[in-house]
């Protein structure tokens, strides 16, 4: 796994530790469950940001990683299904300095919320969305969500699924998501970096887990964790640096106009300067990674991309949103409520 940018280890307030943003509540998902990792590696985080829990907030909706803000020791909201990211936007939009944090599932984020969370990304508050893909439900035993695999057999489709799934970094490039990263539950070192780089980051950012359900769903990555696999199925992505993986980096990967091409660097014909170079602010080659699966049908065999595909600073919408109010503020002084409700545009009903 190649580098990635980190956050400079600036002395943090009070010189806290993980375990201290770890709440007093049991921890209650399945032994084994990838979410245990993932909490770690949040907690692990937060000391380094250097901001009080007074002034963190984590949301979520329903399914199993929305048990999240039980477990963090900071504010926190378990919403309705879906509705974490609307939720994270009013409190965004009205408390802008908050550090906002919403946890959400392939199932609650991408299905009866995905209207939410392509409106959040589009407007780009300054906040961070991490979004658990186990392919399945897991909190509801187990039934095919939006992210399950064309014939994948579960105990909603017991004949195998028919429905093409959402890819959740497609989706967050489509709906204009100003940085578009994924990582693994297995892997928690390249997990730190994403989060790190997850909270770095001044706008929406949006973090596709890899995660393992152990129960209903088990393996469902295990190509892209086993030794005996990942150095072929996986390329970790560096900015400014060469696209290459598998054993001793022996394969690079190639543009043929707009098509990749993947080619073996130790037959002589190919170098790194005839290489693909990662630039995280090109948004038409994230897209292409984002389509990068080892049954490619134009391409053939591909390699899953982990790291930062696209990242770029923009201005956050609540940022905007202040910046309206003081103009107004400057263009008419400061607001009376009492003046509104009973200035000229109101009428009787009689």
């Amino acid at each position: 796994m190649k580098s990635q940018k980190t956050i400079d280890r600036a002395p943090t307030n009070g010189e806290r530790k993980g375990k201290d943003f770890a709440s007093d509540q049991d921890v209650r998902w399945c032994p084994g469950c990838g979410d245990y990792t993932i909490l770690k590696q949040v907690q692990n985080l937060m000391p380094k940001t250097g901001i009080d829990p007074e002034n963190i907030v984590f949301i979520a909706g329903i399914g199993c990683s929305s048990r999240f803000p039980y477990y963090m020791n900071t504010y926190g909201i378990h919403g309705i299904h879906g509705r974490a990211p609307a939720i994270a936007t009013g409190l965004k939009a009205a408390q802008p300095k908050l550090s906002v944090w919403v946890v959400t599932g392939d199932g609650d984020g991408l299905s009866i919320g995905g209207n939410h969370m392509i409106h959040t990304l589009r407007r780009n508050l300054d906040l961070n969305i991490l979004l658990f893909n186990n392919e399945i439900y897991g909190l509801t035993k187990g039934q095919y969500s939006p992210t399950s695999r064309v014939g994948h057999v579960t105990r909603s489709t017991p004949m195998g699924s028919i429905d093409n799934p959402f890819n959740p970094l497609s989706l967050a490039l489509g709906a204009n998501g100003s940085f578009v990263a994924r990582t693994m539950d297995r892997d928690p070192k390249h997990l730190q970096v994403l989060l790190e780089r997850t909270h770095l980051h001044k706008g929406t950012s949006f973090l596709e887990i890899y995660q393992n359900c152990i129960v209903f769903n088990d393996g469902a990555f295990n190509s892209y964790t086993d030794k005996s696999t990942r150095d072929t199925t996986s390329i970790y992505l560096e900015d400014g640096q060469p696209l290459k993986f598998g054993p001793d980096d022996r394969h690079g990967i190639r543009l043929d106009g707009y098509r990749p091409e993947v080619v073996d660097l130790q037959k002589g014909d190919w170098s790194d300067d005839d290489l693909w170079i990662h630039d995280e602010k090109d948004r038409n080659k994230a897209w292409l990674l984002t389509t990068f699966f080892e049954d490619n049908r134009e391409v053939g065999h591909l390699p899953r991309p982990f790291g930062v595909l696209f990242a770029e600073e923009r201005s956050t919408y609540e940022g905007l949103l202040q910046d309206q109010i003081a103009a107004a503020k400057d263009q008419h002084g400061e607001p009376n409520l009492d003046e509104l409700l009973a200035g000229e545009e109101t009428w009787v009903v009689t």
